[in-house]
């Protein structure tokens, strides 16, 4: 039998992955010291720059200038440096 919910759950679990993170804590650590690798290891997988970037449609157009803008702006500060 199909089951409409079933497809629509089995398709968004392919186009969306949902991973955990996992901490695990050491012996004699302290809360605070897990919650700051938790902290990290939330931040590296990107997931709060990738829901902002969903919540409103970029243009590639717009993207892109703001990809060369910065760039641009990077050689300015940087580029120039002498080792």
């Amino acid at each position: 039998m199909f089951s409409l919910q079933s497809d629509f759950r089995n398709q968004f679990k392919t186009l969306y992955s949902i991973s955990m993170l996992i901490i695990n804590i050491k012996d004699n650590e302290s809360i605070d010291r897990a919650l700051k690798r938790y902290k990290k290891k939330f931040e590296r997988t990107g997931t709060m720059r990738q829901l902002r970037a969903r919540t409103a449609f970029e243009k590639p157009s717009v993207r892109r200038r703001f990809e060369v803008l910065r760039a641009v702006y990077k050689e300015k500060t940087y580029g120039h440096l002498e080792d």
